[in-house]
């Protein structure tokens, strides 16, 4: 592919290309999976909708496996804003790594995201840019819960229910970051350029508007009321996998400060109890000595706060290959074993503290300490000049 992804398609017409001087441009971010069947009439629709006055570029990030690519390169030419498509070899992200490949390449005012299935009303592309342009939002989301809005397209019960209950879920964990914000799962949003940081965004799957929202943190937000389309063609990209890595995402967005991880950390070493007493339990049950089940069982809540650390605080930190990780967790955490005794002796024999007193003190100190050691020692970050070298890869 050319360097100018808009090179090889119709270039903008003379008149059009006068007015980028003189009005916002945009750029139409479009992430498609297997969704050839809806490529003509998406184009035909905006081909319909977009204003000669709003300078228009649509990138199609392309994560395919049939022949979308191919479709969008035929239907191109037929329009008389610049289409492009950029195919993934690797659909890292998801939905939202395909947003974030054409926000790095939109050098426009804006940028409006939306999908390819029709569901989002293309008609609604010039009226987003519009109601920022006009109230001076930074981000302008289309909202199928405010006065004119509906999710009418949302097939079932089932999908209507996951949505409110994610939206609520959201809205709950980010209060500060959504306010103001009534449909916070919506794919179907306008955004000043200026305010995209691409470096900061780590998006999983498909919620990219919460990425944004959350990591940049825009001054004014704006809606618009939008009726929830029917599919056009092709099948839901929604299963319960997805599912899973949007659960991910938020514990990822919510425990994106080192205070956040810090409570984080300490609440799943709480629910590491559970399997330590449940294991120990079988373990004396069976005939196993006391002392030795006390070590065996510790060794399943290692393992249960392990698997919670790596899903849910240090998704995006897992450099070092897993078993290193096991192992040096595995050892960090059987140290606060032995750390804890020696201490607690100190604060008794050395402060004069009594016994429980003395206990808490070192539960907290062990804790602080094997935080630290572990954020340091298992789950450093990556250097910058590491970090470039990965993304290059």
């Amino acid at each position: 592919m050319s360097e100018d992804l808009w090179s090889l398609h119709a270039p903008i017409d003379a008149e059009l290309a006068a007015a980028q001087t003189v009005t916002s441009s945009v750029t139409l971010i479009i992430p498609t999976f297997n969704e050839s069947g809806n490529i003509d009439e998406l184009l035909r629709r905006l081909g319909d909708a977009l204003p000669e006055h709003l300078p228009c570029q649509v990138l199609f990030v392309d994560d395919s496996t049939d022949d979308t690519p191919a479709v969008i390169e035929k239907a191109a030419v037929e329009y008389p804003f610049p289409v492009a498509v950029l195919h993934r070899e690797s659909a890292v992200g998801g939905l939202g790594g395909a947003v974030l490949e054409g926000v790095r390449r939109a050098d426009t005012d804006w940028i409006v995201v939306m999908d390819a299935d029709l569901q989002h009303p293309p008609h609604l592309v010039p009226e987003l840019v519009g109601e920022g342009m006009r109230t001076g939002a930074d981000l302008v989301v289309a909202s199928r819960y405010i006065s004119g809005g509906s999710r009418a397209g949302l097939a079932g019960s089932y999908r209507i229910a996951v949505s409110r209950g994610a939206t609520w879920l959201t809205k709950g964990l980010f209060p500060r970051a959504l306010r103001g914000i009534s449909d916070p799962m919506s794919g179907f949003f306008a955004m000043r350029r200026s305010v995209v940081t691409a470096e900061a965004l780590k998006p999983q799957g498909y919620k990219i508007l919460l990425e944004l929202a959350v990591r940049c943190r825009p001054a004014k937000v704006a809606e618009v009321p939008f009726v929830f389309q029917d599919r056009f063609s092709g099948e839901s990209k929604s299963t319960a996998r997805e599912g899973m890595r949007f659960l991910a995402h938020l514990a990822s967005l919510r425990s994106a400060t080192p205070l956040a991880r810090m409570v984080g950390f300490g609440l799943i070493g709480l629910s590491g109890f559970v399997p330590n007493l449940a294991a120990l339990w079988l373990l004396t049950h069976a005939g196993m000595h006391y002392l030795p089940a006390e070590i065996v069982a510790n060794q399943a809540g290692v393992l249960w706060n392990f698997v919670l650390i790596e899903v849910l605080l240090f998704r995006d930190r897992r450099h070092r290959h897993w078993a290193d990780r096991v192992g040096r967790f595995a050892l960090l955490a059987n140290a606060d074993l032995l750390l804890r005794i020696p201490l607690i002796a100190v604060f008794v024999a050395k402060l004069g503290m009594s016994v429980l007193p003395a206990t808490a003190l070192a539960l907290v100190t062990t804790f602080v300490l094997r935080y630290a050691a572990t954020e340091a020692l298992v789950y450093l970050p990556r250097t910058s000049r590491k970090a470039g070298r990965h993304t290059r890869s």
